[in-house]
């Protein structure tokens, strides 16, 4: 197994805005849902998603902050795409001096009132493990 830094998988990982968020539900079983990190696609291991507190991904995180994301980017007719697999720990944020940081003209087709929105909250996730697949390589991210 081939170990690249994070750097060369940043870099792969540009202009990559849609995320697998899977969360462990009540059940015990697996959530997944799509969300969009906004156009912030600097990646250093750290994410950031903004949701509502009254969704499922927020009752899932609280009962457990144990979470994954997956990642792909598009593969053309002669160019491998990547594919990345992260493990992380979720944390909840209510701040809106962080909202304001994280925050894009996108999200107020989403949140109407934009960081004043009721309800809203930024889920940060941070990179414990990541291991990618592109073409015949794969291999574990230096963290």
């Amino acid at each position: 197994m081939s170990k690249k830094s994070l750097a060369e998988i940043a870099k792969e990982m540009a202009g990559i805005d849609i995320a697998i968020l899977s969360t462990h539900a009540e059940n015990g079983e697996i959530a997944n849902r799509p969300m969009s990190n906004n156009g912030d696609v600097a990646y250093d291991g750290t994410s950031y998603y903004f949701t509502y507190e009254n969704t499922r991904s927020i009752s899932d995180i609280q009962r457990n902050a144990n979470v994954a994301l997956g990642f792909s980017s598009q593969a053309g007719l002669f160019a491998e795409g990547i594919y990345i697999a992260v493990e992380g720990t979720a944390e909840l944020i209510r701040d809106k001096t962080a909202f304001h940081r994280h925050w894009t003209n996108d999200l107020d087709k989403w949140f109407d009132n934009g960081v004043d929105t009721p309800g809203i909250v930024l889920i940060k996730v941070v990179a414990d493990r990541a291991t990618y697949w592109k073409g015949r390589e794969e291999g574990e991210v230096e963290l």
